[in-house]
Parts: structure tokens; sequence; C-alpha cells
């Protein structure tokens, strides 16, 4: 009975080490840029929310729809936007991140096909302590969806 409680307490704390920042992150207002039909990258944005009490860090992105997916930032570059790939993104502790145009995003590069509105992409989110969630993200057309996003080298 002893071995049975031990094994009991074993997985109820392998449990705890994997409920992490994936659980405390709320997703909200996820969406994927519609690109046009021969655009090989596109944006993913949405807000990030920490319900917890330690700041977390989304370290990585991951979808079926890309070869590549990478976190960015745009920086201006002697009056130039440009993107840039980031380590990670920081989501303080009760606090949350903005992922949108013109600043942090998730960025699928090199599609393996076009993507159409309405469209799901499920993307996989992996924070610093290895926890991850998956947020299934609807393809919307947006109006400055007209104009493709340029990769920018890194």
């Amino acid at each position: 009975m002893k071995r049975l409680s031990f094994l009991f307490a074993a997985l109820s704390l392998s449990t705890a080490a994997f409920a992490g920042a994936a659980d405390d992150v709320v997703v909200h207002e996820p969406y994927v840029r519609l690109a046009p039909p021969n655009a090989q990258a596109t944006g993913a944005f949405m807000v990030l929310r920490n319900t917890g009490s330690k700041d977390a860090k989304l370290v990585k992105a991951d979808n079926p729809a890309s070869r590549l997916t990478e976190l960015h930032t745009h920086i201006n570059d002697k009056g130039v936007m440009r993107m840039r790939q980031v380590p990670a993104i920081d989501v303080p502790a009760k606090g949350e991140a903005v992922l949108q145009p013109g600043g942090l995003h998730v960025m699928l590069i090199d599609m393996k096909a076009p993507l159409s509105e309405g469209q799901v992409v499920p993307i996989t989110l992996t924070f610093d302590d290895g926890s991850s969630k998956q947020v299934d993200v609807k393809v919307v057309k947006m109006m400055s969806a007209a104009m493709p996003m340029k990769h920018g080298q890194h």
C-alpha cells in the first residue's frame, strides 16, 4: 500500500512539473494574416495574458502550415522598419505581451500551401519551462494583406 501511495504522490508531482507557463498564459484574439497567393510568409498575432505569479517566456512556436516558424519583432534600422528574429517573448506575471503587426509576432515562413480565409492553423506555443499549448488560429483577410510581408535577413 505504501508503494501505491508513493506512486500516486510521484505521479502528481510529475504532473505538477508539467503544469507551467502554458497553463498560466491565456491566448486572446489570435489570428493569422491572409497573405497573397504567392507569398512565402505571413504573421500570426495574439495577446498573451499571464494569469500566473511567475514571469513566462515564449521561446518557440510551431505549426503544420509552414516549414519554418520564428518569433519576430520589428526594429527601426536608420528609418527603415525591418523584421528580426527574437529568442523569446516575455510575458510578465499578471501582465501581457501583445503580438501585433509592426511589433512582436509569430512568423510563418516558407508556406507549404496557400492559406485560405477562415482556415484554422494550429500553432503550438512552447515556453521556457518546457510547457506548451496548442492554439487554433483562424486565417483572417486584412486590409493590409494586399501588401506581402517582407522577411528580413537575420
